[in-house]
C-alpha cells in the first residue's frame, strides 16, 4: 500500500507543525482526518487553529474534522476518538504528535510544568492509544505512531532537562510495550523522530533563531510518516524511526529540499547520537 486514500487519521496537536504537516500530507492522498488540539481561536503568536487545518486538509483533497480537545482529559479523549471514528466510519490510524516542552534543570521546574510535560506527553500517548486501540483493532491495517525519540538510559539525554526526557521516554515506552502487546491484533506501534531540528513554533520559542536557520522544515516528518504509516502494519511494528534513515531506505539521497536554510549547517536533535 502506497496510499492513504479512504484511511481515517486521528491526529493530537494537529492545529500546526509537524501534526498538521502530517495532516496534509494524507490529504492529498484523500484521506480523513480528525484534527484534534486546543486551538480552536487564533493564537496572538502562533498559527493555525483546528478550523484552518480543517480547511486545509479538504482543499487539499481529503476530509477534514476540527475536535477542540485538551489531551489532558480522559473523558475529553474518549470523546473525541469516538467522535472521529463515527463521522469516518471507523479509525486506522493515530498519531501522537501533541507535547509540551520545557527544557529547564531539576530546580527550575517546578510542578505545574513537571505535570504538564506529564500529562501532555507520557499519560496523554497512552490513553489516546488506549482510547483508539478498540476502533484500530476493526482496521484492516491500522497503525499507532508517537513522535517520540529512540529510547537510550544515557545520562547526557537527561542532564539538564531531567522531567522533558522523563516525559518523552514515557511516550517512547508506550511504544515499546503496545507494539507487543498489540501485535497479535495487527496493530503497529512505532515511534518517529527527526535527526535535526524542525522548525516548529517549540524550536522558535525555546531555542536561539540561529538553530531555527540550521532546522528543516516539518515536511520531512510527514513524508517519513507517510512511508511508515503506508507500511504493512503486522511486519512493521516496535521501531523507533529516524526521519532521515526512512527516506534514505525509501531511496532518497538528497534533502537539501527540506532546508530552512540550504547550505547552512545541519542543528542535531536531542536524543540522536
Amino acid at each position: 500500500m502506497t496510499t492513504l486514500a479512504g484511511k481515517t487519521l486521528f491526529i493530537t496537536g494537529g492545529s500546526r507543525g509537524i501534526g498538521r504537516e502530517i495532516a496534509l500530507r494524507a490529504a492529498r492522498d484523500g484521506a480523513n482526518v480528525a484534527i484534534a488540539a486546543k486551538t480552536a481561536e487564533p493564537h496572538p503568536k502562533l498559527s493555525g487553529t483546528i478550523h484552518t487545518v480543517a480547511e486545509e486538509v479538504r482543499a487539499a483533497g481529503g476530509k477534514g474534522l476540527a475536535i477542540q480537545l485538551d489531551v489532558r482529559d480522559e473523558n475529553a479523549i474518549v470523546e473525541a476518538v469516538n467522535r472521529a471514528a463515527r463521522e469516518f466510519g471507523g479509525l486506522d490510524i493515530l498519531v501522537n504528535n501533541a507535547s509540551a516542552i520545557s527544557l529547564t534543570p531539576t530546580l527550575a521546574t517546578p510542578a505545574k510544568r513537571f505535570d504538564l510535560m506529564m500529562g501532555v506527553n507520557m499519560r496523554a500517548t497512552f490513553l489516546c492509544s488506549q482510547a483508539a486501540i478498540p476502533h484500530l483493532a476493526k482496521s484492516s491495517n491500522a497503525h499507532i505512531l508517537t513522535l517520540s525519540p529512540p529510547l537510550s538510559m544515557k545520562g547526557k539525554w537527561f542532564r539538564g532537562h531531567v522531567a522533558y526526557t522523563m516525559s518523552k521516554y514515557g511516550m517512547s515506552m508506550c511504544t515499546l510495550g503496545m507494539s507487543e502487546e498489540l501485535k497479535a491484533q495487527g496493530i503497529a506501534v512505532n515511534s518517529l523522530w527527526p535527526r535535526t531540528t524542525i522548525a516548529t513554533a517549540a524550536v522558535e520559542v525555546h531555542f536561539p533563531a540561529e538553530i531555527l536557520k540550521a532546522s528543516r522544515t516539518s515536511a520531512i516528518m510527514a513524508d517519513a510518516a507517510h512511508i511508515i504509516l503506508t507500511s504493512d502494519a503486522r511486519a512493521n511494528t516496535g521501531n523507533f524511526y529516524i526521519d532521515e534513515d526512512v527516506l534514505r531506505k525509501a531511496g532518497m539521497t538528497d534533502f537539501a529540499g527540506y532546508a530552512v536554510s540550504p547550505g547552512t549547517p545541519l542543528f542535531q536533535d536531542l536524543f540522536v547520537d
